[in-house]
């Protein structure tokens, strides 16, 4: 591997029984320094460049977790996933990891620095959509999707009123204020974009959280981002559930693409892991079926809600106890 490799880790999650981490090792990736510009040209070579990329494949890594090494290969588009066991308890809160690309005679070229977040097992935890739940995206209309992401920047992508007020009380609630209640944020969108949707969290105050994202994509597939990854999509949701069997769940989304139904199947398998489904209510011709879900997922003694402003949301939240 050249100077040019690079490791990224994405945030992980899990328990002292089951700690997963994922990243990518890059042969070569364009530099991508975002300046926060208003001009479009601008912003159209900075997406551009987030998809200029050359994963290297079936390459060595190593984990380096408090006094544990682990070793693992990428696959065949770069990413590499770990999953393991801690050898001591790990405590409820964000640790660090590291990741490094290995050579030949297995030194390190490379080092990756990511963090891995342990919830309190009797805290809630929430997985929520992005586009068009938590971002305004029209992902459901070409050209719109791409004016949004062509146009705006990280800091200038607009998110929903209130919805930064809904989080942040769902993520203290009933909790330390050092210990908030972990957030996973799915998403069809690829990895790509893993440090443009980081930026607008942060930048809009959103709570800390996991990314979990779509497949890797080159630059020659750039226009058909977001448009795949909805049934990978369902198992991302169902290995969280499956990686916290005693956790209680509350998922967000919306019904401008597959949202209800997705949250229909899990609530389906895993009734007794969900408190409760908010669905923003973003596509009205799609209203009376997401009603029709909504109802059966009710069925499951599963809390529901519709919502079209997120103020309906948090007095739906207040109402059932999620938010004090």
């Amino acid at each position: 591997m050249s100077n040019a490799t690079s490791v990224k880790v994405y945030h992980g999650y899990g328990h002292t029984h089951n700690l997963v981490v994922y990243g990518h090792v890059f042969r070569f990736k364009a530099k991508t320094t975002q300046n926060f510009s208003t001009n479009l040209f601008v912003n159209i070579v900075h997406l551009f460049k987030l998809f200029v990329v050359k994963p290297a494949p079936f390459a060595k890594v190593r984990l380096l977790f408090y006094n544990q090494t682990i070793y693992q290969q990428t696959e065949y588009d770069g990413f590499f996933k770990f999953e393991w066991k801690a050898e001591s308890e790990v405590s409820a809160g964000w640790h660090d990891v590291k990741v490094e690309a290995l050579n030949e005679q297995n030194e390190a070229i490379v080092t990756g620095e990511g963090k891995i977040y342990v919830p309190h097992k009797t805290q809630f935890a929430f997985i929520s959509d992005i586009d068009d739940t938590v971002m305004i995206s029209h992902s459901a209309k070409v050209y719109k999707r791409f004016r949004q992401l062509f146009i705006k920047n990280p800091r200038t992508r607009k998110t929903f009123p209130s919805v930064k007020n809904h989080y942040q009380l769902l993520a203290n609630a009933h909790t330390k204020s050092d210990q908030p209640n972990p957030f996973f944020y799915v998403s069809s969108s690829e990895w790509n974009l893993y440090d443009y949707l980081v930026e607008t969290f942060r930048f809009k105050e959103l709570p800390e959280g996991t990314f979990l994202l779509n497949q890797l994509k080159r630059w020659k597939s750039l226009f058909k981002t977001g448009k795949t990854g909805h049934e990978g999509k369902l198992l991302r949701v169902m290995r969280i559930i499956d990686a916290f069997p005693n956790q209680k769940f509350i998922f967000f989304g919306d019904n401008s693409q597959q949202d209800p139904s997705i949250y229909h199947a899990i609530a389906e398998k895993h009734p007794a892991n969900i408190v409760a489904v908010y669905i923003r209510n973003v596509r009205l011709s799609r209203k009376e079926h997401t009603e029709e879900l909504l109802n059966k997922i009710e069925q499951k003694q599963i809390a529901t809600c519709l919502f079209t402003h997120s103020s309906e949301a948090i007095a739906h939240s207040k109402k059932i106890g999620l938010i004090i």
